[in-house]
C-alpha cells in the first residue's frame, strides 16, 4: 500500500497544475497516469489561452460576458467571473515558468481572435499551445520531485465512512492491484471523446475521471452538452485549430462562397463554435457541401503567416487529406471535440464527496454551460487545477488518514478474475466500443430529436448488456491492453448513457444542444442544469438553477 496527502488522478494540465499547486502547499503529493505525461490529451490542444488583461484595455469583465454570452446563459456566472478574473494570473505565471508564447512586432505577447470574442485575447504557442504548456509544467512537477505512477490504471476510488480516501489501481507493467490511500482525490483525467466516433480526442479519452465519480455518487452535470467542433478534417476527424480562422480564413461551401455570412454576419467565421459547426452542417445538409465537407481556405493569408502560426496544421492536411492549405482549401466538417459537461463541482474543485475533487475537462464548474469558448479549456484547467490543488491540500493538512489495508484492492480484483476467466464468448471490446462511438455521432451531434435520441438510448442499453458478455482474450498480466481497454469501454458507456439521457430531457435548444424537434431556447423552463446521479435502475435525475450575477439572459446572435 502506498500513501500520500494528495492523490491526482490524470497527468495533463490540469493534473500537473493541482499537483504543482498543492505540492507548494507543503503536503506530500503524488500523480499517477495511464500514460507518460506529456502524452497526456493536453498535447494536443493547438489555438491558444485565453486572458484578459487590463493593462492592454481589455477587463476581465467582458471575457466574463462573453464567455457567458456563448456558453447560451447556461454557464454559473460566479465561476465564471473567478476564471476570467484569474486569466492574466495564470497565463504570466506559465510565461514566467518557461513557456515561450509567440510575441507581436512590438516584442509583446502575441494574441489573436477566436471565436465567439470581441477582443483578440487568445494567447498562443503558433499552433501547439497545449504541447509548449504541457511540458513547461512537467519540467516544473520533475522539478518539484513529485511522485509519478506512470502507465498505472485506476480501476475505483475508496470511499469510506462517505469520504473519499484513496484509490484501487493497477501497474500496467506487472498487473499487480494496489491500493494508494490518500487524504484527499483530486480528479483531473481528461475527457471522453473516443464515446464518439469519429473524434479529434485521442484514443486515451474514455471518460474514466467521470466514471470514477459516477460510481461513488459524485453526480455528474450538463452531460448533453457536448461541443463539436466547426473544423476537423474530413478524412478522419484530425483537429485543423481555430487559430487559422483567428489569423483570418475563411469558410467556404462547394460554391467558393464565405457561407457564414447568412448565419452569423458580424462574427462570421469567428462566431462561436456551436453557431458554425450548425451552419457548415447546414450547407451539407442543403447539398452546397462538398460529399459532406465544406472547405478551410487559408489560401490567402500567404505562406510566411502559415508557416510561422500554423504549420502544424499544414503539416495535418498535407499528411492525411493530401491538401496543401498553402495552396488549396482543406476538407473540413463538424466533428466531436470537447465535453462541456463533467463531474459537478464548486469554485474549489469540490465535490459533493468529502475529499472527492476534480478539475479540468472531466470536472463541471460550469463555466463552459452550452458551448465553450475556443481557448477557454486550457485556461480552465490551469485556474481550477490550481484552486483545486491548493484547497485539496489545506484538506489534507487537517485530518488523518483512514484506517484502510490492502485488502481494500479485494473487489477489485475479483472483478477483474472474472473477466479474465470468461471463455468461449465472441464480443470484443472493440466491436462494441466502435457501435457506441456511431450511434453517438450519428444521433446527438450538432442536430438531435426526440426519436433519434430513444433508437440511441436503445442501443446503449443493448451494448450494455453485450458488455457483459465480453470476452478478454488475453490472460496475460504484463500490458494487458485487451483488459485495460475492456475497462475503458465500461467507463465510456457509462458516460454515454448520461448524455443521451440529458439530451433527451433538455427539452429545447441550448448552446451545442440543439433538437430540430425543439428548436427554441426555453428560459422559462430549462434555465438549469441537469445532475444525474447513479441510481439502481440508472441514473437518477435532478435540477440546479444557474447562478446569475450580472449578466442576465437575452437573445444570442452573431
Amino acid at each position: 500500500m502506498f500513501n500520500h496527502d494528495v492523490l491526482v488522478i490524470g497527468a495533463g494540465l490540469a493534473g500537473m497544475r493541482a499537483a504543482l499547486a498543492a505540492q507548494q502547499e507543503g503536503v506530500d503529493v503524488a500523480v499517477i497516469s495511464k500514460v507518460h505525461p506529456v502524452r497526456s490529451h493536453s498535447n494536443a490542444a493547438q489555438g491558444g489561452i485565453n486572458a484578459a488583461l487590463t493593462e492592454r484595455g481589455d477587463p476581465w469583465e467582458d471575457h466574463a460576458f462573453d464567455t457567458v454570452k456563448g456558453s447560451d446563459y447556461l454557464g454559473d456566472q460566479d465561476a465564471i467571473e473567478v476564471m476570467c478574473r484569474e486569466a492574466g494570473r495564470e497565463v504570466i505565471s506559465m510565461e514566467h515558468m518557461g513557456v515561450i508564447f509567440s510575441r507581436d512586432d512590438a516584442g509583446l505577447l502575441g494574441t489573436r481572435a477566436f471565436g465567439g470574442q470581441r477582443q483578440a485575447r487568445t494567447f498562443f504557442v503558433a499552433d501547439f499551445t497545449g504541447q509548449a504548456l504541457l511540458h513547461v509544467l512537467y519540467e516544473q512537477v520533475v522539478k518539484a520531485n513529485i511522485r509519478i505512477y506512470e502507465e498505472w490504471f485506476v480501476l475505483s476510488l475508496i470511499v469510506e465512512d462517505e469520504e473519499c480516501c484513496g484509490a484501487v489501481v493497477m501497474e500496467m507493467l506487472s498487473g499487480d492491484v494496489h491500493v494508494i490511500r490518500s487524504k484527499s482525490v483530486i480528479i483531473a483525467a481528461g475527457g471522453l471523446g473516443r464515446v464518439f466516433e469519429p473524434s479529434t480526442n485521442a484514443l486515451i479519452c474514455t471518460g474514466d475521471g467521470m466514471g470514477l465519480a459516477y460510481r461513488v455518487g459524485a453526480p455528474l452535470m450538463d452531460m448533453e452538452m457536448v461541443q463539436y467542433h466547426p473544423t476537423t478534417l474530413k478524412s478522419n476527424g484530425a483537429l485543423m485549430s481555430e487559430g487559422a480562422r483567428g489569423e483570418g480564413a475563411y469558410l467556404i461551401n462547394a460554391k467558393g462562397e464565405r457561407f457564414m455570412e447568412n448565419y452569423a454576419p458580424n462574427m462570421m467565421e469567428l462566431a462561436s463554435r456551436d453557431v458554425v459547426s450548425r451552419s457548415e452542417q447546414t450547407e451539407i445538409n442543403e447539398g452546397r457541401g462538398d460529399n459532406g465537407c465544406v472547405f478551410l481556405d487559408c489560401r490567402h493569408l500567404g505562406e510566411k503567416i502559415i508557416n510561422e502560426k500554423l504549420l502544424q496544421i499544414r503539416d495535418l492536411g498535407r499528411d492525411f487529406a493530401n491538401v496543401d492549405m498553402a495552396t488549396d482549401p482543406v476538407p473540413i466538417r463538424p466533428g466531436m471535440h470537447y465535453q462541456m459537461g463533467g463531474i459537478k463541482t464548486d469554485i474549489d474543485g469540490r465535490t459533493n464527496v468529502p475529499g472527492l475533487y476534480a478539475a479540468g475537462e472531466t470536472a463541471c464548474v460550469s463555466v463552459h454551460g452550452g458551448n465553450r469558448l475556443g481557448a477557454n479549456s486550457l485556461l480552465d484547467t490551469l485556474v481550477f487545477g490550481r484552486r483545486s490543488g491548493e484547497h485539496a491540500a489545506n484538506l489534507s493538512k487537517a485530518i488523518s488518514y483512514k484506517s484502510i489495508g490492502d485488502s481494500a484492492a479485494n473487489p477489485e480484483k475479483s472483478i477483474l478474475q472474472e473477466m479474465l476467466d470468461r471463455e468461449g464468448g465472441i464480443e470484443s471490446f472493440g466491436q462494441i466500443r466502435l457501435d457506441m462511438g456511431i450511434i453517438m455521432n450519428d444521433k446527438l451531434a450538432v442536430f438531435r430529436n426526440h426519436d433519434g435520441l430513444e433508437q440511441a438510448i436503445s442501443k446503449l442499453l443493448e451494448l450494455r448488456e453485450r458488455y457483459s458478455r465480453v470476452v478478454v482474450s488475453d490472460k496475460s498480466k504484463t500490458f494487458n491492453t485487451n483488459l485495460i481497454f475492456t475497462l475503458e469501454l465500461g467507463f465510456m458507456l457509462d458516460c454515454a448513457e448520461t448524455i443521451a439521457l440529458g439530451a433527451l430531457e433538455r427539452k429545447e435548444s441550448r448552446g451545442a444542444h440543439y433538437r430540430t424537434d425543439m428548436p427554441d431556447r426555453d428560459d422559462q423552463n430549462w434555465l438549469k442544469h441537469i445532475v444525474l446521479s447513479k441510481g439502481q435502475d440508472g441514473p437518477d435525475i435532478e435540477y440546479q438553477p444557474v447562478k446569475i450575477t450580472q449578466w442576465q439572459p437575452e437573445a444570442r446572435t452573431y
